[in-house]
């Protein structure tokens, strides 16, 4: 009797799915079968109790399969998920992309294979050539994160900033185009600090640059979350100069208080976020940004609340992230004193609404106007600013249509 194919579950951000792309080939590759692979996410402790929740229900769907937790908080917490008798082995994240643990996971093993993810000085990008739908590819550049905002568990469980070489990056993209794509997202956990521990320091607008020289048939080239205090003079001369870099970027804002910001151990301020956002705007005036912000941070104020809101029209953001703080253990903002949680909830819906009267003026403001939109599926694509865009008739799937926006519903644009 052979064996079923293993089952694959993420929780979490986009690198996490990224990264389970490559343990399911690893997992091929190693002839692994009756399994069952968490991939987990520790952001928030809510993410490590859907992680909980998501185990137990496949331990109850796959009773006779070998059930295996890894991801950020299998990596921050394995004792957790050691503990729980619908867990046969806990691996890291350094672990999971090794083609070893995965040959080791078809008899018995360890049941925990977590080791110290700072020591890790490699990524794994070059593992898979980009994941995502036929028309848009993710194409993993950098892991990890140097900084250690009091909020912030991820740097424990990502290790330290560590990139992709620039001549592996470009090759990656060039098969990717050839293979049909016409976008690529550069993604990682702080893309900004891309080429710090490269020989020669390059800095991240470096690597866009040498992006768009190098592979003139890529079409298009979006990144995904910046932090906008490392934004680089190569960055900001490739948001002025190259119409191939889409006109929407998504910042790391957090907060709009500077006092706050400083609790957080932010390297920005509020006048920092304004600057950034009207300098990007004057060198490309159809930009629009995305961002994200905690709402009911420990010792956050109504009044340093408001300056969250605030920011939200001084940048001019439109699609906004909104996270309710919640602590988590072994963070410094976890001993500090926290706000009432009814006062989260509702400052949270307060951010989360002005969002939507942004979304809602940028759709409207679209109205009469023709975009490139991508195609994702044969009735839906996004314009250059991410905008889902509905077409009444079919369009080939995975390429660039012109089209002119006829209307606005459910929050997405309307085409001819």
């Amino acid at each position: 009797m052979t064996a079923s194919p293993p089952v694959f579950a993420t929780l979490g951000c986009r690198l996490n799915a990224y990264e389970t792309e490559a343990m399911k080939a690893l997992a091929a590759k190693a002839g692994v079968g009756d399994m069952v692979v968490v991939n987990t996410c520790a952001v928030t402790a809510e993410a490590v109790r859907k992680a909980r929740q998501e185990i137990r229900r496949l331990r109850r769907e796959n009773p006779g399969a070998k059930l295996v937790v890894t991801g950020c908080a299998a990596q921050t917490e394995p004792e957790t998920f050691a503990a729980m008798d619908e867990v046969d082995a806990v691996i890291g994240n350094a672990e999971k992309m090794s083609p070893r643990t995965w040959a080791g996971l078809i008899g018995d093993t360890e049941r925990v294979q977590v080791d110290d993810i700072m020591s890790v000085t490699e990524t794994a990008g070059h593992l898979i050539d980009g994941f995502g739908t036929r028309s848009r590819a993710y194409v993993q550049v950098q892991n990890g994160c140097d900084h250690r905002c009091t909020f912030c568990i991820i740097p424990y469980g990502r290790g330290n900033s560590r990139s992709v070489p620039a001549g592996v990056v470009v090759d990656q993209i060039r098969r990717l185009v050839d293979k049909g794509f016409n976008e690529v997202v550069l993604t990682g956990v702080d893309l900004t600090s891309w080429g710090a521990d490269l020989p020669g320091a390059p800095r991240f607008g470096d690597l866009v640059m040498r992006i768009l020289r190098l592979v003139p048939d890529l079409p298009r080239l979006r990144l995904s979350s910046i932090d906008s205090i490392e934004a680089d003079e190569n960055l900001m001369q490739a948001i002025a100069t190259e119409p191939r870099l889409m006109p929407h970027l998504h910042l790391s804002l957090q907060h709009g208080d500077n006092l706050i910001l400083k609790r957080m151990k932010r390297r920005h301020s509020r006048e920092d976020a304004i600057r950034f956002a009207e300098e990007a705007r004057r060198l490309r005036p159809d930009i629009t940004f995305g961002a994200d912000i905690i709402a009911g941070f420990p010792t956050e104020t109504e009044a340093h609340f408001e300056q969250s809101l605030k920011l939200v029209e001084e940048c001019g953001l439109t699609w906004l992230h909104v996270f309710p703080y919640s602590p988590r253990k072994g963070t410094p903002a976890a001993r500090m004193p926290q706000v009432n949680g009814q006062a989260i909830r509702e400052r949270a819906a307060r951010l989360r609404a002005a969002g939507e009267a942004a979304v809602a003026r940028h759709l409207a403001a679209q109205q009469g106007k023709t975009h490139a939109v991508l195609m994702e599926n044969p009735r839906m694509g996004r314009t250059e600013h991410f905008a889902e865009v509905v077409f009444a008739a079919d369009r080939p799937e995975g390429q660039i249509v012109s089209a002119r926006i006829t209307g606005v519903e459910g929050g997405r644009l309307l085409a001819e």
